[in-house]
């Protein structure tokens, strides 16, 4: 409808993926770079995990279409397959002559056969998997079979797995530990921070026809950046929608006003900024102070004693009330054990963590050794910041377990970056990066 008010030749914000309007900042074009080079070298499974809306399919598109004419691309996008379907799935894509009837040694027979006479024809077969996290562990191992069928340099089937952040929880666990060892490149897809945000909105409009003034500024983009969280499924709906709101108003310009009524036709709520808060309830423990002390200044002391004391009083008050702890809070912290502290802590970080945001699981442990947990805090005293380790009760198998974690990152970059470097020693316990809203629905179990 503001196609031709924008001088636009087509729709520039469509959130099915057109791979004419891909953009190469943050990282996404040297993600695919990369992925090319992966898949050219044949060897292993490669793992591409992001966001739902991060533009993992768009990825993917642009994938075929890069990858070179001897490549042959299988896609299997229903995520719910059975581990006795999928090879048969796999094996009607590539056009092989089964049927339900078909057994699976057959199938597989049929397969490696097919695949032999690709390779012997200097061909490559590719098997994409979409939506990868919701494949049963079952079926994700059957895939990891398909690994197996290789010649004496060569695998015969490369595989690529796309999903969400919930596939690496499902490789963590143990039972798929050996498709977890297949993977030799691993690719994520952080959001877009607001600058990318604003040259991402001005390139798909200029690469569908605008040739006028930047449309969106810094503001808007930041305004965008912040209701999407730099998701560009998101960002695209925002975009589109702010488009038609100026349209609607006669103007060439996207301001913080369209933006914020797209989002609220979107119900995209833009979530609270962590500074805010802490400045909000900073003023409002200083106001409670104040008053505090006002009344107490306000009384008369009737001797010089009284006066010291109220002095003390007040002393104290300002040194125990902090913005995020009460007085009577601070002095039951201050007996508690460091576990204790710990378990305290947690619960006023889930209360306001995101739940885009990462930490990394260090160790699960049973409630009843509640001493190792506390000789652990000790020991590690000097290596790790004891106000970022975050410990939480949950219940694995109906058993009570401690789980303990460090940090909380925005992106998952930085929590693998926080990972890498962690001391060897706290790496002997294989410790994995943790979404927040999973660990929240630890906390449902427990």
């Amino acid at each position: 409808m503001y196609q031709g008010h924008f001088g636009l030749e087509r729709p520039p914000f469509k959130i099915t993926p057109d791979t004419s309007l891909f953009f190469e900042g943050c990282q996404r074009g040297a993600a695919l770079e990369a992925l090319i080079y992966a898949v050219s070298s044949g060897e292993g499974i490669i793992k591409v995990v992001g966001e739902v809306g991060s533009g993992k399919t768009m990825l993917c598109r642009m994938l075929e279409v890069r990858l070179t004419d001897k490549v042959d691309v299988v896609y299997i996008a229903n995520p719910s397959l059975s581990p006795d379907n999928i090879l048969h799935v796999i094996a009607h894509e590539l056009g092989l002559d089964v049927d339900t009837s078909s057994s699976k040694l057959d199938v597989m027979q049929q397969l490696q056969a097919y695949l032999l006479n690709k390779h012997a024809r200097d061909r490559q077969v590719v098997l994409f998997v979409e939506e990868a996290q919701s494949m049963p562990i079952e079926t994700l191992e059957e895939i990891r079979l398909l690994s197996n069928l290789e010649t004496e340099h060569s695998k015969l089937l490369q595989m690529v797995l796309f999903g969400q952040p919930e596939l690496d929880e499902k490789l963590a666990q143990a039972q798929i530990r050996q498709l977890k060892e297949r993977i030799t490149h691993s690719f994520y897809l952080d959001p877009f921070p607001p600058k990318d945000t604003l040259e991402y909105l001005n390139f798909r409009l200029r690469n569908v026809g605008y040739r006028g003034p930047d449309v969106f500024n810094q503001k808007t983009a930041n305004a965008i950046e912040k209701y999407s969280g730099g998701l560009t499924r998101r960002i695209n709906i925002l975009a589109d929608k702010a488009l038609m709101a100026s349209f609607s108003e006669g103007g060439h310009e996207v301001t913080i006003k369209h933006v914020r009524a797209g989002a609220i036709d979107s119900d995209f709520k833009k979530k609270p900024d962590f500074r805010t808060w802490l400045i909000a309830i900073a003023v409002i423990a200083a106001l409670g102070v104040a008053v505090l002390l006002g009344t107490m200044i306000g009384q008369p002391a009737t001797n010089e004693a009284q006066a010291e004391a109220n002095e003390v009083q007040a002393a104290e008050i300002d040194v125990v009330v902090s913005p995020v702890v009460s007085q009577a809070e601070a002095e039951s912290i201050a007996v508690k054990t460091p576990l204790e502290t710990r378990l305290y802590e947690t619960e006023n970080w889930f209360a306001m963590a995101s739940d885009s945001h990462y930490s990394i699981q260090l160790f699960v442990t049973r409630v009843v050794d509640a001493v190792g947990v506390d000789k652990f805090l000790a020991e590690n005293a000097e290596i790790l910041d004891f106000e970022r380790i975050y410990i939480y009760e949950t219940k694995i198998s109906d058993v009570e377990m401690y789980s303990v974690l460090y940090g909380d990152f925005v992106t998952r970059q930085q929590a693998q970056t926080m990972l890498n470097d962690l001391p060897a020693g706290l790496k002997q316990s294989q410790p994995f990066l943790r979404r927040v809203s999973a660990l929240r629905k630890d906390l449902l179990r427990n």
